[in-house]
């Protein structure tokens, strides 16, 4: 016998981060939302208005729903601790149902101490898929471009080029798709500027990527003062893109305004992420730009050309970011304004680290933030008692927790952020 087989086995626990954020969010639902909650029912509308078909409110009495909830999340913590003590990990969709309770718990909660104790979970959901479409095109652009070994932190000043060309554009135009069409480029000139500097040249990707922000910021608050200020309705009168209705699809409650009730780019949003995710996962062109982004001295011997990949590729996430962009002033709102996308490049670019740099996980991820971020202006509409400060910072502090709770354990491309030199 060797020594190494007298030695005891060593038993390695899995990591106390789960169960801690379980236990965490079981006490504050029990606790404050329960116990110290609002006695009042709060009351769900699963209808939006106009809709032809009519379901039944959803009714939740304040303080003895919560406490529920929090006995339900109590033992979903304590059998968090449990399965960690036999070196067992947690299944996800334990992890799952114990977020959509504490959401739930959290509406409830702030519904039953509002003014106005009803809300519309249709008009809520469908709100969140409104204001995630800039967001999922990012991330679209970010999965793209990392999955072939670039960090994309230009994201942000894509979607701003691409909403101050396509205002542009369609100004002067008066068509909103010859502004569709000019964002994309717009957000793909960025992009060839983000791979020249880092592909060819080698210059640091973060570097190029936060000073590509600044610079689109600068010329499109530039431009923005010396010309479409001079003039607005020659150059910041955009023609807008119209919803297109599906007859009878659009009508079914909750999903129907959601999936058959957009404008084109809320149609190209779906078909982008199904549209990535097959070129990724199913076609051998995904199949050498995943190569090219994990081991790309392994993709070259093969005969690979890695940084054409890497060109290539970051020029598409370009058109796919700048096409995000024009949503803000060819759906939106009804004018280009300096800064309008707002920072949600950078919360596209957590969407991509929450979404394990899959275009699936990305798109949901984006669903999530769109939610926190519609759900703020709800909220403050109907009269909360939360603070409206809390209120205004809820999406960022979303995207703050989601990213640091998977941080940890999310790896993303192996060769993502190193430039590749041929020896």
């Amino acid at each position: 016998m060797t020594s190494s087989t007298l030695q005891p086995a060593i038993t390695v626990l899995p990591s106390k981060k789960t169960p801690i954020i379980l236990t965490a969010i079981a006490v504050i639902v029990f606790f404050c939302f329960g116990l110290m909650g609002n006695s009042q029912s709060a009351h769900f509308a699963l209808n939006s208005a106009g809709d032809a078909f009519k379901l039944p409110e959803l009714v939740f009495p304040g303080k003895a729903s919560n406490i529920v909830i929090g006995l339900l999340l109590i033992a979903a913590a304590v059998y968090s601790w449990l399965q960690r003590k036999k070196s067992k990990t947690l299944a996800t969709w334990i992890i799952a149902l114990a977020a959509i309770l504490f959401v739930l718990a959290f509406l409830i909660w702030v519904v039953a101490g509002a003014d106005i104790t009803t809300i519309s979970l249709a008009s809520l959901l469908a709100g969140a898929v409104v204001l995630a479409v800039p967001l999922v095109f990012g991330s679209l652009s970010g999965v793209l471009c990392e999955r072939a070994g670039v960090v994309n932190i230009a994201i942000e000043g894509q979607l701003l080029g691409g909403a101050f060309t396509a205002a542009l554009v369609s100004s002067l135009t008066k068509n909103a798709f010859a502004g569709l069409i000019a964002a994309g480029i717009a957000g793909a000139l960025v992009s060839l500027i983000l791979a020249l500097f880092s592909i060819k040249y080698l210059v640091n990707q973060i570097i190029v990527g936060v000073v590509l922000n600044v610079l689109v910021s600068g010329i499109t608050g530039f431009l923005f003062n010396t010309v479409m200020q001079e003039d607005p309705e020659l150059y910041n009168s955009p023609a807008h893109l119209p919803v297109i209705e599906i007859p009878l699809l659009s009508a079914i409650p909750v999903i129907g305004p959601i999936l058959f009730k957009q404008s084109v780019i809320g149609y190209l949003m779906y078909l982008a992420v199904f549209i990535v995710w097959f070129g990724l996962f199913k076609t051998k062109w995904g199949l050498r730009v995943r190569a090219v982004g994990e081991h790309p001295k392994a993709a070259d011997t093969l005969g690979i050309k890695v940084n054409r990949t890497r060109f290539w590729n970051v020029t598409l996430g370009g058109i796919v970011a700048g096409i995000g962009g024009s949503f803000f002033t060819l759906v939106a709102i009804d004018s280009f304004t300096k800064e309008i996308s707002g920072g949600r490049g950078f919360i596209a670019l957590a969407a991509v680290i929450f979404g394990r740099w899959n275009p699936i996980g990305a798109f949901l991820a984006a669903l999530l933030f769109g939610f926190a971020d519609n759900l703020q202006v709800i909220l403050t509409i109907i009269g909360t008692p939360v603070p409206s400060q809390f209120m205004a910072m809820m999406p960022y502090l979303v995207t703050i927790f989601a990213v640091a709770g998977l941080v940890g354990r999310s790896r993303g491309p192996a060769a993502a952020g190193e430039p590749y030199v041929k020896e």
